[in-house]
């Protein structure tokens, strides 16, 4: 009965410290450009140096203007009031304004209008997804990384001071690669356990899949940041899984209120830099249960297979190629 207490506690912790960051976030940002003003070293930028000129003797210093209430409203003008917006329109406007039109023109009724429709929708569904949805979905999957990227590193930069980065180069691009394979295949787990038979267990296993997914999305860049490496992120999340669950529950569902990947992209999108916030900010929850939940042994193993069949003997080839020439 006690672990049950400390489990439930340690959702409940999680759930609130993921809520953390919309209260966090202009806050923090405020903090980030008061510390600025008092020239603080752990937000400020490196000096730049220029050659003294005839009107001036002294050196140009640059700060770093707080960026994470701005770019997380970049983030919301891009996913949401141009991305969800322009498909909500489409779906929702355009298309149901068209078929009135239609139907006005050849007759509810008509088997001749509803062919019309019917091509006409078909038509301009492929035409809208391959020409706007795809570049921008592209293009914001781009931007949102880099968007992303900047708002952990002023947090992170504010709360702890300079990032400690894994030691080598190539420690830094297999820890890359392995991430975005482990990723990769949860993702493909998520979907696959989606499909249990006996309801509503199927359901109930994505969402906790998502719970950890987005959690470890989060926490990632903190956890990096730290110099954390993969495989001690993955078992610090499997070792204290209940507060995970919760720190990922908001969101998990409100992503699995619609059917459409991309709409729950978008939705994704626009609240997870408050996710980010939430991860640099909270104090996980740990020791809350006596076992690890290890969902992510599966795809660690898959992963370590396509990595060594395929990636280490392409660097292999690589580093004996250099050393012939």
């Amino acid at each position: 009965m006690e672990n049950i207490s400390k489990i439930f506690k340690a959702i409940v912790r999680g759930i609130v410290d993921s809520l953390k960051g919309c209260l966090a976030i202009v806050s923090l940002d405020k903090s980030i450009k008061e510390k600025e003003e008092r020239g603080s070293p752990s937000t400020q930028q490196y000096v730049k140096i220029q050659k003294p000129s005839a009107t001036s003797k002294q050196p140009v210093k640059t700060k770093q203007e707080g960026k994470i209430l701005k770019r997380t409203l970049q983030c919301c003008g891009l996913n949401g009031g141009v991305f969800l917006l322009s498909i909500l329109f489409f779906d929702h406007g355009f298309l149901p304004l068209l078929q009135y039109f239609l139907m006005i023109i050849f007759g509810h009724t008509s088997e001749i209008g509803q062919t019309v429709w019917s091509i006409t929708h078909s038509f301009l569904s492929i035409i809208f997804r391959t020409l706007w949805i795809l570049p921008l979905m592209i293009l914001s999957k781009l931007v949102n990384s880099l968007w992303f990227q900047d708002i952990a590193d002023s947090a992170y930069r504010y709360s702890c001071g300079r990032p400690q980065l894994l030691p080598n180069i190539g420690k830094l691009v297999a820890d890359v690669t392995f991430s975005v394979l482990i990723q990769a295949f949860f993702v493909i787990q998520t979907c696959l356990v989606n499909y249990f038979p006996v309801a509503p267990f199927g359901y109930i296993f994505a969402l906790i899949h998502n719970c950890l997914l987005y959690s470890l999305y989060s926490f990632e860049y903190k956890m990096y940041n730290m110099g954390w490496e993969l495989h001690k992120r993955l078992n610090f999340i499997e070792s204290n899984w209940p507060y995970f669950i919760g720190f990922g529950l908001p969101l998990a569902i409100l992503t699995s209120l619609t059917p459409s990947y991309i709409l729950s992209g978008c939705i994704f999108s626009i609240l997870f830099p408050l996710l980010i916030i939430s991860a640099n900010e909270a104090s996980p929850v740990t020791n809350s249960t006596p076992g690890r939940l290890p969902l992510f042994s599966l795809v660690i193993f898959l992963s370590n297979t396509v990595f060594h069949k395929t990636l280490a003997p392409m660097e292999k080839n690589r580093v004996n190629t250099t050393k012939s020439s």
